[in-house]
């Protein structure tokens, strides 16, 4: 019961640290951004060793769905503060998610990382 609560808390941060995408304006809900990042926790716990193909597809299409830099920071607000709850967090996999998936962030995120002024002139 517990893993299965950490897993989901997992996701959610998976989404955040990834591509700080907008709730209010983005198309795509904060539970479905969980859903759609899912595939990539192993790979920023070192677990896979790759970027699963349905991660990139899920951060491709949350990126494709934050059309300004409020999306962005919209849902860097609302799921960074789960980092802390992801044991075994490689913070170099995350930093480079979006990037090893072809999404230029034009930022790394990282677990303090301020969402307002990273992500200003997207």
């Amino acid at each position: 019961m517990a893993s299965s609560m950490l897993i989901k808390v997992t996701y959610l941060v998976v989404i955040c640290l990834v591509l700080g995408i907008s709730l209010t304006n983005a198309n795509l809900s904060c539970g479905e951004m969980h859903h759609k990042t899912s595939p990539c926790v192993g790979f920023i716990q070192n677990i896979d060793s790759s970027v699963p193909a349905p991660c990139c597809e899920g951060i491709k299409t949350m990126y494709d769905n934050a059309k300004t830099p409020a999306d962005h920071q919209d849902v860097c607000r609302c799921l960074k503060p789960t980092l802390q709850n992801i044991p075994r967090l490689n913070l170099d996999a995350l930093a480079n998610l979006a990037g090893n998936c072809g999404v230029d962030l034009h930022y790394k995120f990282t677990p303090d990382i301020d969402c307002d002024k990273y992500i200003s002139d997207h």
